[in-house]
């Protein structure tokens, strides 16, 4: 294998870790918590199939059109994100009023992009530590503790930048893609009726 192909292969490992990261983990929590709680509703039938149906059709169009068909599409000088697309606004809307309402949309892009980068993370760990209630509910004290420690040793390793994030999670969100998805074939060939949440109209019942 050639030196560029492999250095292809190693960038698209690490960007699971980097890019794939963050969406990948939400099995870990985003269907529970539609479920349980005090805001939770029924696990009935129908509403497994409506819950499933939001989540894959939410997933398709965010990933496979916002993120491939517009957002991958749009840079500046080969950067992205929030700001570096917001920079290049001005230069077509010059106007004083213009240049506020591009400023607020800025800074609420910023602000959205903050937040998701500080609640994501507490909620994924958490709802990865929670899981030891499973072995044995002697870890539910340690839950909160565990959890604070991981993102502590999380983010003193995000200060290396994103080559060393990617070179350590992206083996490791690679592990994990391929866990789940033999742990649902495996569920798939006991229950293959979930797989009619593939519709969108049960998601639109729903």
């Amino acid at each position: 294998m050639s030196r560029p192909a492999r250095n292809e292969q190693l960038l698209l490992l690490a960007t699971l870790g980097v890019v794939f990261g963050d969406i990948g983990t939400s099995p870990l929590y985003a269907l529970r918590e539609c479920f349980h709680g005090s805001h939770g509703v029924p696990p009935t039938p129908p509403n497994v199939l409506g819950v499933l149906s939001l989540v894959f059709w939410a997933l398709v169009l965010v990933i496979s059109v916002k993120y491939v068909t517009i957002v991958m599409r749009a840079d500046n000088r080969g950067e992205g994100g929030t700001i570096a697309l917001m920079a290049l606004l001005p230069q077509h809307y010059r106007g004083p009023r213009a240049r506020g309402a591009l400023l607020a949309l800025g800074l609420l892009g910023t602000a959205l992009l903050y937040g998701d980068g500080m609640i994501t993370p507490a909620i994924t760990v958490l709802g990865a530590v929670e899981g030891l209630n499973v072995v044995t509910p002697l870890f539910t004290p340690y839950v909160v503790p565990l959890s604070l420690v991981i993102l502590l040793l999380l983010f003193l390793v995000q200060s290396r930048g994103t080559e060393s994030v990617g070179a350590v999670f992206g083996p490791v969100m690679a592990v994990w893609f391929v866990t789940i998805a033999l742990l649902g074939a495996a569920k798939l060939w006991h229950a293959p009726s979930v797989l009619a949440a593939i519709n969108p109209a049960h998601g639109a019942r729903f």
